[in-house]
């Protein structure tokens, strides 16, 4: 009987966590996975850090994405990269320490502004070559039809 009231109070505790049934599948469709454990802090971009050390290592910190980044609608598109380096050092257990209670020292290399990878869209950086191409692709040739 006591595993039976366990497993009601988790179930409550996970609707309750995530803000009722609808927060409960919103979460669920947007990360697959519904954890609920103690806010750990909140980055710049809105990102909510969690932890639950009755997870094991490795699963037992993770992140709530935001749903706007840099202007970027993300209610769907959550990617890896929207995490900024001051809290990954934290999320993937490199110090034990989160940047709420001991924030990082300054780097010069570290942006202002976290950017989102945007490898494969039209914002990703290609470079210019100076060199001929070495493979020519086939253009058809033109017919006098048309």
């Amino acid at each position: 009987m006591a595993e039976y009231v366990h497993l009601i109070r988790r179930a409550f505790g996970q609707i309750t966590g995530h803000g009722g049934v609808r927060g409960l599948f919103l979460q669920f469709f947007r990360a697959n996975d519904v954890k609920t454990g103690t806010l750990i802090g909140i980055d710049k971009y809105g990102n909510k850090y969690y932890e639950d050390k009755l997870y094991f290592f490795g699963r037992h910190r993770w992140v709530i994405y935001t749903t706007e980044m840099n202007g970027k609608r993300t209610l769907w598109d959550v990617d890896g990269s929207m995490v900024p380096a001051e809290w990954h050092r934290w999320l993937h257990c490199m110090t034990d320490d989160p940047p709420t209670t001991h924030p990082p020292e300054p780097k010069k290399f570290l942006a202002e502004i976290h950017q989102i990878n945007v490898s494969g869209t039209s914002a990703s950086y290609v470079p210019y070559s100076t060199t001929s191409k070495k493979i020519h692709e086939w253009v058809p040739p033109k017919t006098g039809q048309q």
